[in-house]
């Protein structure tokens, strides 16, 4: 079972960047599918970015552009970089992993972190 801690989250300013990182136990990292989500208060988790085994990537329309998820095998870490971050992004950022292809539902995700408080003021 793969144990996921997140790291890297904060408080920033309207249009400043950040950088999330998820360090995984398992040494088959390299295996999982991988992918962040986010949590704002009242609304549901929803998928924000995803990348397979094999690099390949996916993301939610609102922060094409501005985030780039990509992964350290090597470090058996997965990451998460936001620019030009608004006040809608505010959230819980949650990494998970899965086997199989990347998707989109979290009910999908096996493996899950216990999330970081990523704020953004005006």
């Amino acid at each position: 079972q793969v144990q996921l801690v997140e790291s890297g989250g904060g408080l920033v300013q309207a249009g400043a960047s950040l950088r999330l990182s998820c360090a995984a136990s398992d040494r088959t990292f390299s295996i999982y599918s991988m992918a962040w989500f986010r949590q704002a208060p009242g609304k549901e988790r929803e998928l924000v970015a995803a990348i397979g085994s094999g690099g390949s990537t996916r993301y939610v329309d609102s922060v094409k552009g501005r985030f780039t998820i990509s992964r350290d095998n090597a470090k058996n870490t997965l990451y998460l970089q936001m620019s030009s971050l608004k006040l809608e992004d505010t959230a819980v950022y949650y990494c998970a992993a899965r086997t199989g292809r990347a998707t989109v539902s979290s009910r999908d995700y096996a493996y899950w972190g216990q999330g970081t408080q990523v704020t953004v003021s005006s």
